[in-house]
């Protein structure tokens, strides 16, 4: 057989792009299967971490009745003798008398025997006797009022930022067992690039190597400078030992470029090398439509992953919201990211029977997106001014007041979405 005569019956016998929500739960799938050990963390060390067991109390919350106001516990009808005073941390006598009382600050434990609580901006005193009324509702906070001991308050897989772990912390926990972050490196492929200075003499700078990791630790994982290889050499050797090396540490490698089978192209050769297998070869989506990711065994036994982003700057992104984000979900033992649904402004294009994924930016105050310009693959100015994604799906196109759903791109560590 002749090498024109192999390479078509390759084409031939390639596989159909993947439909892009087919691609996505299909890498999540593998992802929570392949969800990474937990362990307990202290929870100085737990922001960004993944809960692996369900939030629990210890106890209830709050575990004693508190007084939600300064002023008088009371018992009886009053004037009331003032016998005492509670501060918050300590634990108060009980009133044992009618027609007693003991000055209260809030949070302190309500004594036992107290009927009311009575707010000092409502009351009198004169000759040693407090007077008032107490409100009708009570002005303290019962036990049990906020969650009961042994209730769960969040599930697995909930993100660890800073108000679970004040919440933790009020439950009583010191510790939270937890999915560590994912550790990911990135192999930037092509000698094209320059990694320095400005485009010139056919050669263009590389905007990958410096971006993706940003975008890795949007999503959660642990990007460590010396975990940016590149640009690796154009052979299938050099591909291969630094798929190896990155395959030591990494959860996920990312690599940008090489996603195509032309003359320089050495991912795929290189993935077979390594006995790798194809999670997802190709999506039908455009813009990024040559991505991939694909699974091997690293040096411990567990699943390692290696996600091919294409060369072309916007497509390489469309390739981390569309795959990157689901696995890692999947090995935080995250739920699937949901897609909020918005409203077009304008219209926006279908790409045939390809999911058109376009950059739009967000009116928050109208609650519509509009597309942006300069989108085209190469094309970075689009997406610097973009708030994520509008999904187009195959066989439509976006018309103005339409419901469509949208890929938020990620936002800070930690940060909610508005």
């Amino acid at each position: 057989m002749s090498t024109e005569t192999a390479r078509t019956a390759d084409r031939v016998a390639a596989p159909p792009p993947a439909g892009w929500e087919e691609a996505r739960s299909r890498v999540y799938a593998v992802g929570l299967a392949a969800a990474l050990p937990a362990s307990a963390r202290p929870l100085a060390d737990a922001d960004g971490s993944t809960l692996a067991e369900p939030l629990t109390t210890r106890t209830d919350l709050p575990a004693f009745p508190t007084s939600s106001v300064d002023g008088w516990a009371v018992r009886g009808r009053g004037p009331w003798r003032v016998v005492g005073r509670v501060l918050a941390g300590s634990t108060p006598a009980p009133l044992t008398e009618d027609d007693t009382t003991v000055e209260i600050a809030t949070g302190a434990m309500v004594p036992e025997g107290a009927t009311a609580v009575l707010r000092v901006e409502e009351s009198t005193t004169a000759d040693g006797l407090v007077s008032g009324v107490p409100r009708e509702a009570p002005e303290w906070r019962k036990p049990g009022e906020e969650a009961y001991a042994d209730e769960q308050l969040l599930p697995a897989g909930t993100p660890v930022d800073p108000a679970v772990i004040g919440l933790a912390a009020a439950c009583g926990h010191d510790s939270l067992r937890v999915r560590r972050a994912p550790r990911a490196a990135l192999l930037v492929f092509g000698d094209e690039l320059l990694t320095a200075g400005p485009p010139a003499a056919g050669r263009v700078r590389d905007a990958l190597g410096p971006a993706v990791p940003a975008w890795l630790r949007r999503y959660g994982c642990q990007v460590r400078s010396s975990d940016v290889v590149g640009p690796v050499a154009d052979t299938l050797p050099a591909h291969v030992a630094a798929l190896r090396s990155a395959l030591t540490n990494a959860d996920l490698i990312c690599t940008t470029g090489g996603t195509m089978n032309g003359p320089v192209d050495h991912l795929h050769p290189a993935l077979e090398a390594l006995g790798a297998d194809y999670v997802v070869n190709t999506v039908a989506v455009r813009p990024g439509f040559p991505m991939l990711l694909a699974r091997l065994t690293g040096p411990d036994g567990r699943a390692r992953f290696v996600a091919g982003l294409p060369g072309n700057p916007q497509s390489a992104i469309v390739a981390l919201v569309s795959l990157v984000a689901p696995l890692l979900a999947g090995l935080q033992g995250r739920s699937m990211p949901l897609l909020p649904q918005v409203t077009l402004a304008e219209a926006v294009p279908g790409r045939g029977d390809h999911t058109h994924l376009a950059l739009v930016r967000l009116d928050r105050a109208a609650g519509t997106v509009s597309p942006v310009h300069h989108v085209g693959s190469a094309m970075l100015r689009g997406l610097a001014g973009a708030d994520g994604f509008a999904v187009i799906r195959p066989g439509t196109s976006g018309e103005p007041g339409d419901r469509v759903p949208m890929v938020p791109l990620p936002l800070f560590p930690g940060e909610r979405a508005s």
